[in-house]
């Protein structure tokens, strides 16, 4: 009995499958070999590539490597499309593998496409680095509204190397509706004596800053364990207030209080805005459970505004 034979195979199907899937065309046209290799390279490049990228490399070298990144992934894409489409013009008829059935495709697709890349995606995600969009400016002037940050995920969870620190630029879950995610800094850790009065913040009885606000552009700057960041102390233009139709943490819904005093509750911190006029925090709706901080702002990879983007700060280290 002789084997059944495949018809031709498309040129512009085989393409197409390696434009939809690196290495999906390669697996249409019989190559099963190469199909795996493109696969797990590209798989490899644009998600695990990108976390080796922001967490493990010097800061120095975060955006051209980004950048070489990206063109290897898609000079990669393109290698396999074209690839594709060669094989399939030059293959003669011939005898059909028991696997090069049309569910077979379908099975492979599936697995590759909407179960192994999300997997993958959301385990990077959740357990390494997260890239994420400042859309308000409650923490300038450190971090901007268009600014896209890596959020560091290695961060406050069992087994992970970083605690939460004072000075540390926190992500959290907004403690009255834990769907949406804060950006802001940690000024207080359990146990800690917080006082604000006068526009002076104090820790344990350490002024924050010598000056206060009272430099004419009411930027200071604040020192805490030995690290340093600027704040301001500017009252937003009503015409840069962000529109009502944001997540809460993109709007500032009441005055927070600008006089308190509070000791840090067991398992809670305390935390600010750079931008303490125009910021939703502790002030507004307490202490945040140390469970709910999700990652600390490691660093801005691209950032863009009204006027395009904002070169100044691609690279930006975030202290």
């Amino acid at each position: 009995m002789m084997n059944a034979t495949l018809p031709p195979r498309r040129p512009l199907l085989a393409a197409l499958a390696s434009l939809v899937l690196p290495g999906f065309g390669q697996f249409y046209n019989g190559d099963l070999n190469r199909a795996i290799w493109l696969f797990l390279i590209f798989a490899l490049l644009c998600i695990p590539g990108v976390a080796l990228v922001a967490l493990y490399l010097p800061d120095q070298w975060m955006l051209p490597t980004l950048l070489l990144g990206l063109a290897a992934t898609l000079g990669l894409w393109v290698y396999a499309v074209a690839d594709a489409w060669r094989t399939a013009r030059r293959q003669p008829n011939v005898p059909a593998k028991g696997w090069q059935i049309s569910g077979v495709y379908a099975l492979v697709f599936v697995l590759c496409d909407l179960l192994t890349l999300p997997l993958l995606s959301l385990y990077v995600r959740q357990h390494q680095v997260e890239p994420l969009r400042i859309p308000s400016s409650s923490m300038a002037p450190s971090v901007q509204a268009g600014d896209m940050i890596w959020a560091d995920k290695r961060y406050n969870c069992p087994g992970c190397k970083s605690g939460v620190h004072r000075g540390d630029i926190a992500i959290f879950a907004y403690p009255n509706d834990r769907s949406v995610r804060y950006i802001k800094r940690v000024i207080g850790l359990p146990g800690d004596q917080i006082e604000l009065k006068d526009r002076q913040v104090w820790v344990n009885g350490q002024a924050l800053s010598s000056t206060g606000a009272s430099p004419a552009n009411g930027v200071v700057t604040e020192t805490l364990d030995g690290r340093q960041w600027q704040v301001q102390w500017v009252e937003p233009p009503a015409s840069a207030q962000p529109a009502a139709k944001l997540p809460p943490m993109n709007r500032v819904s009441h005055a927070p209080a600008q006089t308190l005093q509070l000791t840090v509750p067991d398992g809670q911190v305390f935390v600010l805005g750079d931008n303490r006029l125009g910021s939703v925090d502790s002030r507004s709706f307490g202490t945040v459970p140390m469970q709910d901080i999700l990652g600390r702002a490691r660093q801005v990879w691209f950032s863009s505004d009204a006027h395009g983007v904002n070169w100044s700060r691609l690279g930006l280290v975030l202290q």
